[in-house]
């Protein structure tokens, strides 16, 4: 079958769009016909690669995909060939005490497709059958593709563990990338009162405030840090979502009011960084990270989406041969939405 894969961690001239092995489903797995994957800047990272990473090469990239089932493993039940299906990216092993809470996130073999197993930018792809979810008929592949590692880990972290409620008001740091589109939308549905959003592109605001947000703030022209302390008078806001790490940590804890919640998924600036620890105890804040969303989280947040009422952003659907070609864009930050691959 052909798939996007790397041989050596690296940039972008390692990847290539080849003919690897196809799978077959153990006993508990389906095997998945891929009719589309979706891109993230994680696909990126894994690409470079990071000294604890230690992954069987080939390997094939991306961590969002969707299709339809083309065979069952043997012990396989409630599934049928042919039947279509939206996939949870995470894998967990369903015994851990955590799996056993419905933690299945903090699961001790805890791993992404894409990420630490192979990934869906392929023809098929094997998986767990509890990670499926069956897709509606007036649901694309696409739309399926493009939600499903952003919007699991944008609803575990503002809702379930940052207690997002209606009537507070956010300030997400970033206008364009996948999770703080997903968090504008879920931020809306969920009753925020004023949702502020910062970015560096006038086009990736517009699209903000199409999103759901209120007051858009470009950190070309302005401080927005000046801005917030002004346009909140002087109280700040209840939550911030800061994915970018080094270069905003200090304004984003600046801009919380006393008792608020910043919430973290990444750090595209740089993982370590020095803060001002008298925000923290003086202002009561919290500081709360998440990596994805257990299984309930997501069957919750797609549930949303197949019903309407949340919408991921795609930008551009590829061929697989043009796959490198769509991981070039995202390298060069010239996207606005998911870019989405049809094997």
């Amino acid at each position: 079958m052909q798939a996007l894969v790397f041989y050596q961690h690296g940039g972008l001239d390692e990847v290539k769009v080849t003919d690897v092995p196809e799978p077959e489903p153990a006993a508990d797995e389906v095997l998945l016909r891929i009719h589309a994957a979706a891109f993230n800047r994680l696909d990126l990272w894994v690409l470079a690669g990071w000294p604890s990473l230690k992954l069987p090469l080939p390997h094939i990239m991306g961590s969002d995909g969707a299709g339809r089932i083309a065979a069952l493993g043997a012990n396989v039940t409630g599934w049928q060939v042919g039947d279509r299906a939206a996939v949870n990216p995470t894998f967990s092993c369903g015994r851990c005490s955590f799996c056993q809470r419905g933690q299945d996130n903090l699961c001790d073999q805890f791993a992404i497709y894409g990420e630490h197993r192979p990934g869906f930018m392929a023809e098929y792809a094997v998986i767990p059958a509890r990670n499926l979810q069956p897709l509606p008929e007036s649901v694309s592949y696409a739309t399926a593709a493009a939600a499903s590692l952003v919007y699991v880990t944008a609803w575990h972290s503002l809702i379930e563990r940052g207690r997002f409620q209606a009537g507070e008001d956010i300030l997400i740091i970033g206008a364009g990338g996948g999770v703080n589109t997903a968090t504008i939308q879920i931020a809306r549905l969920a009753g925020a009162k004023t949702i502020y959003v910062v970015g560096s592109d006038e086009a990736k605001l517009a699209q903000a405030r199409d999103l759901g947000a209120d007051v858009t703030i470009n950190r070309q022209e302005e401080d927005w840090g000046k801005f917030m302390f002004k346009a909140t008078h002087r109280r700040g806001v209840d939550v911030v979502v800061d994915n970018v790490g080094a270069a905003t940590y200090s304004s984003s804890l600046r801009a919380l009011k006393k008792g608020g919640r910043l919430l973290t998924v990444g750090n595209t600036s740089g993982p370590k960084f020095e803060f001002d620890n008298r925000y923290i105890f003086g202002k009561h804040l919290e500081i709360i990270g998440s990596t994805m969303g257990p299984m309930t989280a997501y069957a919750k947040v797609m549930e949303l989406l197949f019903s309407g009422r949340l919408q991921p952003i795609i930008d551009t659907i590829y061929p697989l041969a043009e796959a490198p070609t769509a991981l070039h864009r995202l390298q060069n930050g010239d996207v606005r939405g998911k870019l989405v691959v049809e094997p």
